[in-house]
C-alpha cells in the first residue's frame, strides 16, 4: 500500500533522511524506530505531506503522493496522528473529531450554503461517526467539553479519534505513546492491536522500542537518516547495527554515514 522510494530531505546541507526505501503491504503494522536524530519524524512528515522530499518518491497504492498537499493525501485515505496533540481550541471534543471527516464529505459548498436536505443528512452521519470514534478511544464522556480543557492523555486520544473519523486506509502515528501514563499506554496499545486485527494499514513512528516490539509486524530502523536494519522484532533486536546505534557505537559505514555529516537535532532529523 505504501512505497517510499529513495526519499531524501536535507536541512542546511545536512541530510535528515537520505535515500530511504520503505514498503508497507496492505494490512501491515510497520514500526519505524531509531535513536534521537535518526530521521523518524522527518520521514513521517515526508509521507504525511508536512514536508516535501528533495529526492525520491512516495506512492499510496499506485498513486504518487509526494507532490500532493497534505489535505489531498487525506482525501486519498492518509490519516495522521501527530506527536504533539493538535486540537482546535474553542470547539468541543466532538466538533474536533467531526473535522476529521472533511476529506470524506460529498455535499459541496452550494449544498451547505443553501442548507439542502443532503447537507443535514451528511452532517448527521458525520456526527454519529464522530461519536463512535470518541467511544472507541474511550473519551465519549468528554464529547461536549471544550477540547482545550481535556488533559494531555485525552487530547492524544481525541487526535486519534479525529484521524479515525476520516476513515483512513493508511494511518500514520508519530510517537502516540509519548507522555502517556502507564494505563493510557496500555489502552492505546490495545486499540492499535484492534485496528491491526481489522486490517488497517499503519506506520508507527516511535521512540519507545518496547512499546512497538509487541505490536509491529515488521520493524524498520533508522540511524543518521538511513535505514540500517529491517525485519521482525526478534531479528531487529538481535541486529548488531541496531545495538550499536542505540548504545552509541559506530554502525557500518555504508549504512549509517550520510553525506554532509550527521542528521542533526531531533527537531530536524528525529
Amino acid at each position: 500500500m505504501l512505497a517510499v522510494d529513495g526519499v531524501s530531505r536535507a536541512f542546511g546541507g545536512v541530510f535528515a533522511v537520505h535515500k530511504v526505501n520503505l514498503t508497507v503491504p496492505k494490512g501491515e503494522l510497520r514500526a519505524v524506530i531509531g535513536p534521537n536524530g535518526a530521521g523518524k519524524s522527518t520521514l513521517f512528515a515526508l509521507i504525511g505531506g508536512q514536508l516535501a522530499p528533495h529526492a525520491g518518491s512516495v506512492h499510496l497504492d499506485d498513486v504518487r503522493i509526494d507532490r500532493l498537499a497534505a489535505h489531498r493525501r487525506a482525501r486519498l485515505g492518509v490519516g495522521v496522528v501527530f506527536q504533539a496533540a493538535r486540537i482546535f481550541p474553542g470547539m468541543t471534543a466532538l466538533d474536533n473529531v467531526m473535522v476529521g471527516a472533511h476529506a470524506t464529505t460529498r455535499a459541496g459548498f452550494v449544498t451547505g450554503a443553501l442548507r439542502l436536505p443532503a447537507h443535514f443528512r451528511e452532517e448527521r452521519l458525520i456526527r454519529s461517526r464522530a461519536l463512535e470514534c470518541l467511544e472507541r478511544v474511550g473519551i465519549a464522556d468528554w464529547a461536549d467539553r471544550p477540547a482545550e480543557a481535556l488533559p494531555l492523555g485525552q487530547q492524544r486520544a481525541l487526535q486519534l479519534a479525529r484521524a479515525l473519523c476520516g476513515q483512513p486506509r493508511l494511518l500514520l502515528l508519530d510517537e502516540p505513546a509519548s507522555g502517556l501514563r502507564a494505563g493510557e499506554r496500555e489502552r492505546l496499545a490495545a486499540l492499535i492491536g484492534e485496528l491491526r486485527a481489522e486490517g488497517l494499514t499503519m506506520l508507527l513512528v516511535e521512540h519507545d522500542v518496547g512499546f512497538v516490539m509487541r505490536l509491529a509486524d515488521r520493524v524498520t530502523v533508522l540511524d543518521l537518516g538511513r535505514v540500517i536494519a529491517e525485519g521482525t522484532a526478534a531479528e531487529v533486536r538481535a541486529d548488531p547495527r541496531v545495538i550499536a546505534a542505540y548504545l552509541g557505537g559506530a554502525a557500518a559505514p555504508t549504512s549509517a554515514s550520510a553525506p554532509g555529516g550527521s542528521a542533526g537535532p531531533e527537531g530536524a532529523g528525529g
